[in-house]
This record gives structure tokens, sequence and C-alpha cells, in this order.
């Protein structure tokens, strides 16, 4: 069994005009039209945002949104890059109710959005005999030939998220923080400490007081976005030059 996410319909295809005032896009069509579209990434989307790329959109017709289609993916030179950060999610729930997760197998109980303190929610919260484990989900967007890193952009959030968890590791649950590398680039994942050190920080900190720190690619299509491997990390500061 496959931990996937299958597009209802299929992807509406086009040309990447712009990403401005963070949510929104403009993306012209083959027919020449030119559609806003909303942009499901608070990032910075560095290295996969290029006007001109084929990107490729969903279309939700409800009656409450002003823009119905949603930005997907964009191809790049190797291949196609999830940038909707709210699909991970979806897809790490199927993961974990398939076993495909070996580190967080043995837990029956899976609940989303669970508050955790009073300023705090994390992405999920299970539970079963092995106890309990709280679990954040970051999307990874940012790659070269050699690593995926995490953030591209500066994240207070992200930061608060990290320190939350190290908090309930040392309370006596299980805590992880899991990346979900969404482009085929990448051999090794890294915290990007040039972006925000203050994250690379503190996610070096959690993996010393017993947060597990998981890494898994996610192989986009637009047809499908389908569970894949592990990926290896090396959480050791980089150096400047």
């Amino acid at each position: 069994m496959e931990a996937e996410i299958v597009f209802p319909q299929p992807l509406v295809r086009g040309t990447l005009v712009r990403r401005y005032k963070r949510f929104l896009a403009d993306v012209r069509l083959a027919s020449g039209e030119t559609l806003t579209v909303l942009c499901a990434n608070t990032g910075s989307m560095k290295r996969c945002s290029e006007p001109g790329r084929p990107v490729a959109l969903s279309f939700h017709p409800a009656p409450h949104r002003k823009y119905p289609h949603t930005w997907e993916m964009i191809r790049m030179d190797a291949g196609w890059v999830g940038v909707n950060t709210h699909l991970p999610n979806n897809l790490v729930e199927r993961a974990l109710r398939c076993g495909m997760v070996p580190e967080l197998r043995g837990f029956p109980g899976v609940k989303r959005e669970v508050r955790h303190g009073e300023n705090t929610r994390f992405d999920f919260l299970l539970e079963g005999p092995p106890g309990r484990c709280w679990v954040e989900v970051k999307s990874v967007s940012l790659a070269d030939d050699e690593a995926a890193t995490f953030p591209d952009a500066v994240t207070a959030r992200g930061t608060r998220h990290l320190e939350e968890l190290t908090a309930a590791a040392g309370r006596g649950d299980r805590a992880a923080m899991v990346f979900v590398v969404q482009r085929p680039e990448g051999k090794v994942f890294r915290p990007a400490d040039a972006i925000d050190p203050e994250y690379g920080a503190a996610l070096r900190r959690a993996a010393e007081a017993g947060v597990e720190i998981l890494v898994y690619r996610a192989n986009v299509s637009p047809e499908r976005i389908v569970w894949g491997d592990a990926v290896s990390k090396d959480l050791s500061p980089v150096l400047a030059a």
C-alpha cells in the first residue's frame, strides 16, 4: 500500500508570470489568458518561483473563494517541485496510517492539529502503547544537487515549534520533527544556517534533547504526490567561508 495524494481532476497547466503579495501568483495559460491564483506558501520560495517556468494548478470552484485556482507545483530543471505547503500534512497522515514511517509505527491514534500549551498547535498527536508522540511537519522546497535545506526564510514560528517539541521531550513524551522534501534534488538534508541561524541552532538543540528529526522525500508529479524514501541528514553547523 502506498501513501499518496491523487489529484481528483487533471491539473491546469500554465507558465508562471510572477509571484507577489506572498499568497498570490499570476499564471499565463496556453490560451493567452492570465489567471491570478492562490499561492499556499508563506516562505520565500527561493529556487522554485522563477518566472517563465511551467506550473500546474488545481481548481476549486467554491463560492467563497475569490481565486479558485491553487498553485500546486512548478517544473524546475530536475523535475517537478511541490510548492503547496498544505499538502505534506495530508501526505504524512496517510504515511502514518499506512505504517510507512518506521520510526513512528505502533500508534493507532492519529489526531491532527492538537493544542500543546497555550499558544501552540502541533500538526499531529500520536497515541498508543508506546505512549504519546507530538509531531510537527515542515515542507522543504529549497535544494540544490547536494542538499535540501530548511527554512527558505527566517521563521520565528518554526523556531518556536522546535522549542515546544524540545519541552515535550523533556517532559517524557516522544517528539518528532518531520521534514518532507518536495523536490527530487538534495542527497542530504541540512538546516539553512545561512538563512536562519537561530532555526538551525534550535534544530540542533532539539535533536540533542531527544526530538527525532525525520526527513522523507515526496515524489511530485501532476498526477499524484507519493511518499518516498528517507533522506539522510547532516545537522552539523556550516562554517562560514
